[in-house]
């Protein structure tokens, strides 16, 4: 068992020596041209007496007063434990590994580090591989591959169309190189819609690399066949021409290939380069202005009030379509717009709707008195329809009700026993379900023919104010019903 503990120390004891020479070397890799320069730096962290380097496959012996040659010693010193070297011109048989030998701190075993050297190498021109039809159509897809071989290290591909950098359909790049060589080649692939902007642009493909000053790149123009487009949408109309002046009827098309243009008013048919004298009107060949765009021209050698009237016809077409335009004169100068973005539009699209709204809801809502309008409706309520305390008197009779005129005149007569009259009546109302509330006087009487036991019984309905001993009833209420029969002694509480 004491054998154990003996091999734990010996053991732990060289991980730490084997830690405390380790050899700090900077920088781990590098990517260097041909004649550029180079620094490594290898570190310990005890004093040496020895600094040997190997750079590709020769060795040096550096000694730090020694500074002459392309290769020197770089550092501080040997008794800070630093051996580093300073490499002037690199080669490119140089390409590899750059190892650094320095002494133990005990023992026999020399240390080493080592980085790697990679000397960049120029690849080969960049190839562009496209179809090869020589045209396409609007909407095909395009298929292209940039191959760069034999770089050192491989070389970085980027596409662009003229100067727009395009980074949309670009596929992973693909890295290989020639089994025993060092040299590697990349391609990447582009798929692309052709689209009626991309006409008469560069397809390029650029390769960039260290060892190259300026990238490289190969390229091929895109010619895109559509057919003729509009530029306005409607009517087109040719404002500030002047009656008895020259007037020149200008539309701009976008068409590949050249459009063939044709002009049409009434009867008359003009195609470009003709004239037509009667008319005065002369038809001018369309003016390429790049980039697919035409101007077509007509020429009215003199505008009479006629002209205004007329509608002009321009009829363009090539191998994939036709377009037609509406062309009008007018004297007036163009109105001056304003010119709104969509998010302008939606914008006040969405308040007019929102106005609307609240204009609806305000108008239903005082219609229906609901909301803000309730409390309206319900002071309106108190203060029409509401009445006097009243009571309804069932009187049995077989004769009819007496005249409004009758009754007002004996209310008239009795109105200083009105009173003590309607609190008695309060007392003698059967039910609550039985009041009628009423705001002026009036009888109601059955329509449809009475049973035999209802004969003779009316409703009648008094209206009474209320009544204290200061203060008289108002005039509103200053009246009552009182039924009269011509049978004594069957009227019912009518006077004490």
């Amino acid at each position: 068992m004491a054998a154990f503990p003996a091999f734990f120390c010996v053991f732990l004891a060289v991980i730490v020596t084997g830690h405390a020479q380790s050899v700090e070397i900077t920088p781990r890799e590098a990517v260097r041209r041909v004649g550029d320069e180079l620094t490594v730096m290898c570190k310990v962290a005890y004093p040496i007496d020895s600094c040997r380097m190997t750079v590709g496959t020769t060795p040096y012996r550096l000694i730090p007063s020694n500074q002459e040659g392309d290769v020197i010693y770089a550092g501080q010193g040997l008794q800070f434990g630093e051996c580093g070297v300073h490499i002037k011109h690199i080669k490119e048989e140089w390409n590899g590994n750059i190892s650094c030998v320095l002494p133990p701190q005990s023992g026999s075993i020399e240390v080493t580090g080592t980085m790697r050297l990679m000397v960049a190498r120029a690849p080969e021109n960049p190839q562009l591989i496209t179809p090869p039809q020589a045209t396409f159509k609007e909407g095909d897809v395009l298929m292209a591959q940039c191959v760069v071989p034999n770089g050192r290290p491989a070389a970085k591909i980027t596409w662009f169309l003229d100067e727009e950098q395009l980074l949309a359909g670009t596929h992973q790049p693909i890295i290989s190189s020639e089994p025993g060589s060092e040299l590697q080649t990349i391609s990447q692939n582009l798929s692309r819609s052709l689209q009626a902007d991309d006409g008469g642009r560069r397809l390029v493909c650029r390769s960039q690399h260290e060892a190259l000053d300026s990238p490289k790149d190969a390229a091929r123009q895109l010619i895109v066949h559509y057919p003729p487009k509009r530029i306005e949408q409607g009517p087109i109309t040719i404002f500030g021409l002047k009656l008895g002046a020259e007037g020149r009827l200008n539309v701009t098309v976008r068409s590949s290939p050249p459009p063939d243009a044709q002009w049409a008013v009434g009867d008359l048919r003009l195609n470009p380069g003709q004239t037509d004298e009667q008319a005065g009107a002369v038809a001018l060949e369309p003016l390429h202005l790049g980039g697919g765009y035409y101007n077509v021209t007509l020429i009215l050698r003199r505008i009479a009030k006629e002209d205004v009237d007329k509608t002009y016809y321009l009829r363009v077409a090539n191998d994939l379509g036709k377009e037609e335009f509406a062309v009008r004169l007018s004297t007036m100068d163009e109105p001056a717009g304003v010119e709104l973005d969509t998010g302008a539009i939606v914008g006040i699209v969405i308040a007019v709707l929102v106005l609307l709204i609240a204009v609806f809801l305000i108008v239903f809502a005082k219609a229906t008195d609901r909301w803000c309008f309730a409390g309206g409706r319900r002071d309106h309520t108190k203060s029409s329809g509401e009445s006097t305390p009243a009571g309804a008197v069932l009187l049995e009779s077989g004769i009819q009700l007496p005249s409004r005129t009758d009754t007002e005149s004996a209310v008239g007569r009795e109105r200083s026993r009105l009173g003590a009259l309607s609190s008695r009546l309060r007392a003698a109302l059967p039910r609550a379900k039985d009041r009628v509330q009423a705001t002026e006087p009036r009888v109601e009487t059955e329509e449809k023919q009475l049973s035999e036991e209802k004969k003779g019984v009316v409703y009648a309905e008094l209206a009474l104010g209320d009544q204290n001993a200061e203060k008289p009833p108002p005039p509103s209420t200053e009246y009552a019903e009182i039924v009269y029969t011509d049978q004594p002694g069957q009227i019912k509480e009518t006077k004490e």
